[in-house]
């Protein structure tokens, strides 16, 4: 790993990554106006040739095809990657609760033990490994106990098929149950200078059992890069077409945030972007900020953060910048 790359500890587990992880929901293409298989490959190889060695996917990532696209990324590489990805969202039976349709195919909520069962060899499959790092409950599921669901995963650990238990969209209770339940080694949750609201909810919870926190969304869907022109219009199925955060009166929001982040970030010689990861990895709780990336430039952006450590003055200044710039920008 590059040696210049912040890593830190998942959980108990003894699994060290990068601090920086590579996100790969716009890679599997729903939701983000489709994927570029060689650019997604590049992106991923690039990532862990700069030292990310955190790489982070799930099946519901474009039914499947996120997963096969990290498989094929990471041959010849696989010693030098840490593969998080996720279980839960089932579209091959209908057990659990519906939760959404992708590309006209239902697609349910379940964390039975059968179910993870099943789930888990179909993701080794894709991902062309025989284990996977870190294995996260993708969405909690109200008709299956989480003792249950961890007796599944802790079966798997004892196997040698996954080697650290994650949950993800949590709220505090179901956390608490989860760390009663077994060993649980990280949470992964949307977080981001406009996301915050887990550092009253669920961080405190994780840091007192020593649970590790997945940022997602660090960049807030790209918003936070500082690169989306506020010209740019976004068409098909990606996200951030309708999204109310994307609007121009918050562009404008953030094209002020960068001009006042500039100080900052030429003492670093570092991008917007970089910025803004560094000052997430700093906040108390957050342990591993996962950023998006479709392409090998923006893949090498988003490492260059993992080298930079931000001084107790300088998160006063972005502190401030954010709380002058970003106001009133729509959830």
């Amino acid at each position: 790993m590059n040696s210049r790359q912040i890593t830190r500890s998942i959980g108990k587990s003894g699994v060290v990554a990068s601090a920086v992880g590579l996100g790969t929901w716009a890679i599997g293409g729903w939701m983000w106006g489709g994927t570029d298989e060689a650019e997604s490959i590049a992106a991923i190889q690039a990532s862990i040739d700069a030292g990310v060695s955190l790489i982070d996917t799930a099946p519901a990532y474009g039914l499947g095809r996120s997963e096969e696209i990290v498989g094929k990324a990471i041959k010849g590489r696989r010693d030098r990657a840490v593969i998080a990805t996720k279980c839960g969202l089932n579209w091959h039976s209908k057990k659990g609760n519906h939760f959404f349709d992708q590309d006209g195919t239902p697609v349910n909520r379940y964390l039975g033990a059968e179910g993870i069962a099943y789930e888990v060899e179909q993701s080794l499959r894709r991902l062309g490994t025989d284990y996977i790092d870190l294995y996260i409950t993708h969405w909690q599921d109200p008709t299956t106990p989480i003792a249950e669901t961890m007796q599944a995963l802790e079966r798997l650990k004892s196997a040698g098929k996954i080697r650290a238990i994650g949950a993800s969209n949590l709220n505090p209770a179901e956390l608490q149950h989860y760390v009663t339940a077994g060993q649980l080694d990280a949470i992964q949750e949307k977080y981001s200078m406009l996301d915050r609201e887990i550092e009253q909810t669920l961080l405190p919870i994780a840091r007192q059992h020593q649970v590790a926190a997945l940022s997602y969304s660090s960049l807030a869907l790209g918003l936070l890069s500082g690169a989306i022109d506020p010209a740019r219009e976004f068409s098909g199925d990606d996200q951030r077409k309708d999204n109310p955060r994307f609007s121009q009166a918050s562009r404008r929001k953030v094209a002020a945030l960068k001009h006042a982040l500039t100080p900052v970030a030429e003492v670093h010689q570092a991008s917007m972007a970089q910025i803004v990861i560094a000052w997430t990895l700093a906040q108390p709780g957050i342990t591993f900020a996962l950023c998006g990336a479709r392409n090998a430039t923006q893949a090498l952006d988003n490492a260059r953060a993992g080298e930079i450590s931000l001084s107790a003055a300088e998160l006063t200044a972005v502190d401030a910048a954010v709380a002058g710039h970003l106001v009133a920008i729509d959830a």
